[in-house]
């Protein structure tokens, strides 16, 4: 036990930046289709829209 417990540290280092990672990626492809859609919205908007 005395082993094992020596790798607690490590571990909940990695688990806290895999969260971190991934809650940062999940955000930054989020974000990234936001601007997409907003760039094809705005491809398909004609000048008598703004009328």
């Amino acid at each position: 036990m005395n082993s094992m417990s020596e790798h607690f540290g490590w571990v909940e280092i990695v688990f806290t930046a895999v969260i971190a990672l991934g809650f940062g990626v999940y955000q930054l492809w989020s974000v990234n289709r936001e601007i997409a859609k907003d760039k094809e919205a705005a491809k398909r908007k004609t000048p008598q829209d703004e009328r």
